[in-house]
């Protein structure tokens, strides 16, 4: 994937989420690299598709407002998705960098019926933004 591409898509769903000014990274990872950043700091065995390490929650949330977090996404992982979904990579990818850059903002699919309801609308909404 482009870096171009990926910039314009964060920049594009940023935009969308009325935050032109938030700043994020977005590493690119393999299965190897995100099975140790899901070990490491969730504590669960082995890849998973995207993690988000939001700055805005803890006590030194407020040092730098615009400094939304970081988004990894295993490239291994989103292409066996894709395959096994019927999509095309980039689409695939475009929900992973969408669901990561919602976690960042506090979304949360994980704790209520309802919260996962709206980030899926939201979610839904963003993709077909960038698409």
């Amino acid at each position: 994937m482009p870096t171009e591409i990926v910039r314009t898509k964060a920049e594009a769903v940023l935009n969308a989420l009325d935050c032109p000014e938030g700043e994020l990274s977005i590493v690119l990872a393999d299965d190897t690299q995100i099975a140790e950043l899901n070990t490491a700091y969730l504590n669960r065995t082995g890849p998973t598709n995207v993690i988000a390490f939001a700055m805005q929650e803890g006590e030194y949330a407020d040092i730098e407002p615009n400094l939304l977090g970081d988004v990894v996404i295993s490239l291994d992982t989103c292409e066996m998705e894709a395959t096994d979904a019927g999509l095309q990579f980039e689409e695939r990818f475009d929900q992973l960098l969408v669901h990561g850059i919602l976690h960042l903002f506090g979304y949360d699919h994980i704790h209520s019926e309802q919260q996962a309801a709206e980030m899926k609308r939201k979610s839904n909404e963003l993709t077909k933004l960038i698409s």
